[in-house]
């Protein structure tokens, strides 16, 4: 009998033993739960955040691009009609002489401008950064001014400069009997347009440098200066290699923007004695094709053309510093 009541009483234990158990699994099972539902809310929460941003990204971002890229398929005639051609259109565009005289305008100017613009913002933003005085944000805000300005009102202000029967470069030449340069002439427009693009694009380079530079640690100038190293020295060996970074991104903005060169001498054309002509620049060369003759699927072509340059040019550049990146370290 004794020995039964005891087998009864073990056999009892582990149930008891289990019911804790049971009790943690089932509330870990309500709190995974009650987890879930309450991730499920915060995704749709967050799905309704993005929402407007992703109607407008697709309403004007994709669906044009992907409509541009259909028309970009066709070709349009007056006695054919419209049928499909595949990619004739880009092999026409890659051999096309007006389209590759643009490309290579672009191309040069980059290779001038861009240094140029990086030399400028640099030199600002190292100036900017040593500055200890009150008039440090008055400056840093009048650098900064002129890429507020939009690039049309920034183009008219510089046409009205350079204008050669009003402007008043030409006014102040004529008090000395002499004649102002018209830095829209044939030999000269590429400079003029440069001074225009660096003007409108430096503050805003600057300011991307600038921030840069106030993350440094200044215990690095401390110790520099500590051992005898100038201003000079600083500068240049100590905030440029750790602005680097800083340099490269602003690079491949002013590469991309640079390739899509449009808005200062489309608004420029007008005054510019026939220097700016309707293929000065790949962007412009579409515009006119699209608006000027209708050519709604061959400027589609162009201008998917020049996106291929632009990735190609943006990627070979961010392979070769990634390449002396890895080669450096």
């Amino acid at each position: 009998m004794a020995d039964h009541e005891s087998t009864a009483t073990v056999s009892l234990l582990p149930r008891a033993a289990d019911r804790p158990m049971a009790r943690s699994e089932e509330v870990h099972r309500k709190e995974s739960r009650r987890g879930g539902k309450m991730a499920a809310r915060r995704a749709r929460v967050g799905w309704v955040f993005i929402a407007p941003f992703a109607v407008v990204f697709v309403a004007f971002l994709l669906a044009p691009l992907g409509y541009a890229f259909y028309l970009s398929l066709f070709t349009k005639g007056l006695a054919a009609g419209t049928k499909f051609s595949g990619f004739d259109n880009y092999v026409h565009a890659f051999t096309d002489p007006a389209f590759l005289k643009g490309v290579w305008f672009v191309l040069r100017f980059s290779v001038v401008l861009i240094p140029v613009q990086m030399a400028v913002s640099l030199a600002a933003a190292l100036v900017l950064d040593g500055l200890t005085s009150r008039m440090a944000r008055f400056s840093r805000l009048m650098i900064f001014l002129p890429y507020a300005i939009p690039a049309v009102i920034g183009a008219l202000m510089w046409g009205f400069l350079y204008s050669p029967s009003f402007g008043p470069f030409q006014q102040i030449a004529s008090v000395f009997q002499a004649q102002a340069p018209f830095l829209l002439s044939q030999d000269k427009v590429f400079y003029g347009l440069m001074n225009v693009v660096t003007w409108q694009w430096a503050g805003y380079y600057m300011i991307i440098l600038y921030a840069a530079l106030q993350g440094i640690d200044p215990s690095l100038y401390e110790a520099a200066r500590i051992d005898g190293a100038n201003s000079w020295q600083v500068a240049f060996r100590i905030k440029v290699p750790l602005v680097s970074s800083a340099l490269v991104l602003i690079l491949v903005f002013a590469l991309i923007g640079t390739l899509q060169f449009f808005s200062e001498p489309q608004i420029l054309k007008p005054i510019s004695n026939g220097s700016i002509t309707p293929d000065f620049t790949p962007n412009i060369y579409a515009f006119n094709l699209a608006f000027g003759y209708a050519q709604f699927n061959y400027a589609s072509a162009i201008s998917f053309a020049l996106g291929i340059v632009v990735f190609i040019a943006v990627y070979a550049f961010m392979f070769a510093t990634r390449k002396r990146g890895s080669s450096l370290s």
